[in-house]
């Protein structure tokens, strides 16, 4: 297999990882949009529904694009094991906060969940920066949406006791 060919065939492998992390929150997620979630009240400053998927998808990409970076750099090699490791449990964390907020219909325990992903967001661009500056800048964005996710979740438990 060519260079160029092993590092398309990473790249495509890093963007599925977080694509299929998102299918999988989707599975949660899609279904309590009209139903429950319709049914809440929302602070002011909540976006559209139609909002979400877009940011969401792009934010999945960065993800994937960042994963990508930091594999280039080769995941056999300690430096790169740990953060791989922590990115995993970021999106896994990424994944239950969907479960959840979405599907136990809970904004108590989804802010919890919420939290700690937002936590290990962080220590990803920590971990991350080490091995890629760039790696870890793709993830601010994301860093950024959970932060306004954290307090759309927040104040969607208040509002909705």
């Amino acid at each position: 297999m060519s260079s160029r060919t092993r590092l398309l065939t990473r790249l495509i492998a890093a963007v599925a990882v977080c694509q299929m992390a998102a299918i999988l929150g989707s599975i949660f997620t899609t279904p309590a949009i009209p139903t429950w979630y319709a049914g809440l009240r929302k602070p002011d400053l909540a976006p559209p529904n139609w909002v979400f998927a877009p940011v969401w998808t792009i934010l999945y990409l960065l993800m994937g694009i960042s994963l990508f970076f930091i594999l280039n750099v080769g995941p056999e090699r300690r430096p790169v094991r740990e953060p791989v490791v922590i990115f995993g449990v970021q999106l896994a964390l990424n994944i239950l906060w969907s479960y959840l907020f979405f599907g136990m219909q809970s904004p108590l325990l989804g802010l919890i969940g919420i939290v700690a992903l937002w936590v290990m967001i962080v220590l990803t661009i920590v971990s991350f920066f080490k091995v890629s500056k760039l790696a870890a800048l793709l993830l601010v964005p994301y860093l950024i949406w959970v932060g306004f996710a954290s307090y759309l979740n927040y104040a969607l438990l208040i509002l909705n006791p």
